[in-house]
């Protein structure tokens, strides 16, 4: 598959095959995707926490409760450190959640390459997600996504999306 045709075909999932878990080679690579994403002066200011034994699922169960998202065999929590993000001097702004959000981005596109659906999450509850990973003061949760076969009850539909002119602006 070319990066474009990835990119397109790549959706959040809901469904999972419960009964299959990820060898543990794909998602290492997938993770590995993360680690060579790029960061603000190459801060790396994460830490990705991969959840699959039933144990800390259901911990981490309890912060975001949807059937759906159980189904999954794994999670995977991406978790940041502001201390250790770049700063803008001119006006404080922050890079963690950029450096975040690419670090995301590369992980889900991976495991759509390896056939392995996705769902990125923001909707948790932060203090039950915070005590079951039993994070730093200085740590947070950014995002979490199930990882998982899709099930074959997927519903699909087309992406919609705003027009190239609608979104594009060449000066």
């Amino acid at each position: 598959m070319n990066f474009y045709d990835l990119v397109k075909s790549r959706v959040s999932n809901r469904s999972y095959i419960t009964d299959k878990k990820v060898p543990d080679e794909i998602l290492d690579r997938i993770l590995t995707a993360g680690i060579y994403a790029p960061s603000a002066t190459n801060g790396q200011p994460w830490k990705f926490i991969l959840i699959s034994s039933q144990d800390a699922l259901d911990k981490v169960h309890q912060a975001y409760n949807r059937d759906w998202f159980k189904e999954a065999p794994h999670v995977l929590a991406v978790v940041g450190n502001k201390d250790s993000a770049w700063v803008r001097k001119y006006d404080g702004y922050n890079s963690v959640e950029t450096d975040l959000t690419i670090a995301m981005d590369h992980m889900i596109l991976a495991a759509e390459y390896e056939g392995i659906g996705t769902c990125w999450i923001a909707a948790f509850k932060p203090d039950i997600l915070r005590a079951a990973l039993q994070l730093k003061e200085n740590e947070v949760v950014f995002t979490i996504t199930p990882l998982g076969y899709k099930s074959e009850n997927v519903v699909t539909s087309e992406k919609r999306r705003k027009s190239f002119d609608e979104v594009v602006v060449k000066l």
